[in-house]
């Protein structure tokens, strides 16, 4: 198995120092730049830690390719978001629109929707408010980041499920469960919430998001298609800036 990782990272370097080396000043791209993204992981799942291949796609639907990495221990989970700091190595390479290389690279919460579990639901997934700071779509997730109470004593839990409402077909209601932490802080949290089990039948439509704010309950809208989700533009958020949440 060693001899197997060991091809692996030799072959991954040599495409790296190929690329560094073909890098010029008419790329316009500067090796002290970096880029900040959200962005979903596709890996191998070959479970050959740092060896294993794996790309990124930007909620824009740009790609990348990592060709060398500061990260080398940073273990590729499919289909999981990921907070990405990159440098652009170079365009079109080997079908991905960018080769770059990985300055860091941290997972955020990704989670399918839970089950509405009727009048268990306040038990099971919590009660507690929330103030929403962003809210989008992006390759195909329902990316949220929000705003809570935080004492540090606990982990909080974080849900999304489907309920039924007369005015809106495709409807969600965000849930917070604070197990009880105390309410010291102010912090900020980051989840995405896959959608891919959520079916338009290939119309655009509006998805609302009910959630349970410090201000009471408020509705909050995005446009969603399941075969065409990708966002305008790909958010920036460092990652340094957010609490765990599960």
């Amino acid at each position: 198995m060693k001899w197997i990782k060991c091809m692996l990272l030799s072959a991954g370097l040599a495409v790296a120092a190929f690329v560094l080396n073909s890098c010029s000043a008419d790329d316009g791209y500067s090796l002290d730049k970096a880029w900040y993204s959200i962005a979903t992981v596709r890996a191998s799942g070959n479970g050959y830690g740092s060896a294993a291949p794996y790309w990124l796609i930007l909620d824009s639907g740009t790609s990348l390719w990592p060709v060398a990495t500061n990260v080398p221990l940073y273990n590729p989970q499919d289909k999981q978001r990921a907070f990405v700091v990159y440098t652009i190595l170079s365009d079109e390479f080997s079908g991905y629109d960018h080769a770059v290389k990985i300055l860091d690279i941290k997972g955020i919460l990704t989670k399918p929707i839970a089950e509405n579990l009727g009048d268990e639901n306040d038990e099971t997934y919590g009660t507690d408010p929330v103030e929403i700071a962003d809210i989008w779509i992006g390759d195909g997730y329902l990316n949220i980041v929000f705003e809570f109470n935080y004492g540090g004593n606990t982990v909080h839990y974080i849900n999304l499920m489907a309920i039924e409402r007369d005015d809106t077909p495709y409807c969600f209601e965000f849930r917070h469960n604070a197990h009880d932490d105390s309410e010291r802080y102010r912090r900020k949290g980051i989840v995405a919430f896959d959608l891919s089990g959520v079916d338009t039948h290939g119309e655009e439509v509006e998805i609302t998001i009910q959630v349970k704010t410090f201000d009471g309950m408020k509705d909050y809208t995005v446009r969603y298609h399941s075969s065409n989700n990708t966002a305008a533009q790909n958010r920036n958020y460092e990652m340094d800036n957010f609490v765990e949440t599960k």
